[in-house]
């Protein structure tokens, strides 16, 4: 994992970068909350260890912005050497995802920070993305650039389906087994449900991304990686 620690103490750092990279991650560092809120922003972590009092931007300040203003919701472990409940609320107020108590043990820094880490993927794991097209598989909701497409039962299974396999082309028996199981449609039945998902997914918009291979099946693909790659 990637992971960025926020903390003004170079000796308590030190320790937890030294034991992180040991670990395999790959550890960024800033002693400041100004800096660490850039680089919280501008780059793509897996974690965030941050520390509650902190030079330029505490702790709570930082987390709120990072949350409300940059809308970027990386997990966030909170270090903290005030061991009360006051406090601690205040921290998942302010969009902390956990809390850690000075002094500690760098194992269970380690353990809760993986923990965070494939939380995260998982959640991450739940939205289909290709191109400007989402599937969010918890809610059940399609958007394309945006804007919301509603979609009846089948055709969310094959764009599931055809999400899952992007760019790779998914054989129609596939789609067709998805979508039916072993009640076989006639011969017509998913070609007619792919000129519809074609209505409503590509229609509207200026890149087609559902593309037909011919006697072989179909697949929904950026037409700019399709050109690229071949």
């Amino acid at each position: 994992m990637r992971i960025l620690v926020i903390e003004d103490n170079t000796d308590i750092a030190a320790n937890i970068v030294d034991f992180l990279e040991d670990k395999g991650h790959i550890v960024d560092y800033a002693g400041d909350g100004v800096t660490g809120l850039h680089l919280a922003v501008v780059e793509d972590f897996d974690v965030i260890i941050l520390d509650l009092m902190l030079p330029g931007m505490d702790g709570l300040e930082l987390c709120k912005k990072l949350r409300t203003e940059a809308h970027k919701h990386t997990p966030v472990l909170m270090l903290t050497a005030r061991d009360s409940l006051e406090q601690k609320l205040a921290g998942f107020e302010h969009g902390a995802d956990d809390y850690l108590v000075k002094p500690f043990a760098l194992r269970e820094l380690d353990a809760r920070v993986n923990a965070l880490g494939n939380r995260r993927n998982n959640q991450m794991q739940r939205v289909l993305k290709v191109a400007d097209l989402e599937f969010n598989l918890d809610t059940l909701e399609v958007t394309r650039a945006g804007q919301s497409i509603n979609m009846n039962p089948t055709g969310l299974k094959l764009l599931q389906r055809l999400m899952e396999s992007s760019p790779w082309v998914v054989p129609r028996q596939e789609l067709e087994l998805r979508v039916w199981g072993e009640e076989m449609p006639d011969s017509d039945s998913l070609r007619v449900h792919i000129h519809s998902l074609r209505a409503i997914i590509d229609k509207p918009f200026d890149k087609p991304l559902i593309h037909t291979r011919h006697g072989i099946g179909y697949r929904i693909a950026d037409p700019d990686e399709i050109s690229q790659s071949s």
